[in-house]
């Protein structure tokens, strides 16, 4: 199987069940973020990065017979800010930074946000809040500034607002098979 075959079965297979207390599901959500990044204009490595960002959240399925996250955890426990790492560590063997980085960093994101511009932390749905606790907590300011440095905290930051967006159950994105060529000519040879 391709990479775009294997993460196409995490969506059609994991990613069709329930978003930890969001009202879509979580390949739902990614596919809105995913599309929210395309409609914005972002480069094809940023609209990979929004439309994979909460794959650290997604079990294994069929590839090892797994029900973990892949990171190993239950899907629920990955819900803290191992999920953004696991899934960019599980993408990398595919996917360049630019396409891991902001998956990485989309949690750091949300506690800089919280921390840095005012009415952000309003704007969280329920469990973005409560996992926000489990997550650190809107970042201090020695966290701000080390943040900011990073060479994709900007990319993170716009994931992380389409990541925020992307929860509506109004909305019906396009399918993962819109997205598959974008992925299949990013992933490294």
């Amino acid at each position: 199987m391709t990479p775009t075959e294997i993460i196409g079965e995490l969506f059609a297979g994991p990613g069709a069940r329930d978003y930890l207390g969001e009202p879509v599901t979580i390949g739902t959500h990614m596919l809105q973020a995913g599309a929210l990044a395309e409609a914005a204009g972002a480069d094809p490595a940023l609209v990979a990065a929004a439309l994979l960002h909460d794959v650290g959240h997604l079990p294994t399925g069929k590839a090892n017979g797994s029900r973990r996250g892949l990171g190993g955890s239950s899907p629920r426990a990955s819900s803290d800010s191992r999920h953004g790492e696991d899934g960019a560590r599980w993408l990398s063997r595919w996917f360049g930074e630019a396409v891991t980085e902001p998956v990485r960093l989309h949690v750091a994101a949300k506690r800089y946000l919280c921390a840095a511009e005012p009415g952000y932390f309003g704007l969280l749905s329920a469990e973005s809040v409560r996992t926000l606790a489990l997550q650190g907590g809107p970042m201090a300011p020695r966290e701000q500034a080390a943040f900011e440095a990073l060479p994709h905290a900007r990319a993170a930051v716009a994931v992380r607002r389409w990541d925020d967006a992307a929860k509506d159950p109004a909305v019906t994105p396009p399918g993962f098979a819109h997205f598959a060529p974008l992925l299949a000519a990013l992933v490294r040879t």
